[in-house]
């Protein structure tokens, strides 16, 4: 598999991943992100939005070749890139700790690098 193709695997896989946990048990989703889901019940609702739209980008990615993949390549980039800047935009006004708000923009860092090695074979 070529370098391309192990980073959209990887990237598919960590969507997934972090998806389905957001999904399915979004309060330690959000205790990883240092929110305290007892003080902020809302904030169980975004976990679960967030894990959802997750899951559909990183299915979109391990597809067989086609048009969802290709429009999920085409738009990963700007995905990860948004995330990145939200996180670290969260860190800078306090509406994330600043230990997970490092945390959440070097992943969503990780995953930008990857989506745009994951591009270049596309």
């Amino acid at each position: 598999m070529s370098v391309s193709g192990v980073a959209r695997v990887a990237l598919g896989t960590i969507r997934l991943v972090n998806g389905a946990v957001a999904l399915t048990v979004p309060e330690q989703f959000a205790k990883r992100v240092g929110v305290d889901p007892d003080e902020n019940r809302p904030a169980l609702y975004v976990m679960r939005l967030f894990g959802a739209r997750t899951v559909l980008l990183g299915a979109d990615l391990l597809r067989g070749d086609g048009p969802e993949r290709a429009h999920a390549l085409r738009v990963a980039p700007l995905v990860h890139v948004s995330d990145t800047a939200a996180a670290a935009l969260a860190g800078a006004t306090g509406q994330l700790p600043a230990k997970a708000a490092r945390a959440a923009t070097a992943i969503s860092g990780v995953n930008v690098l990857l989506a745009l090695l994951a591009r270049r074979g596309a």
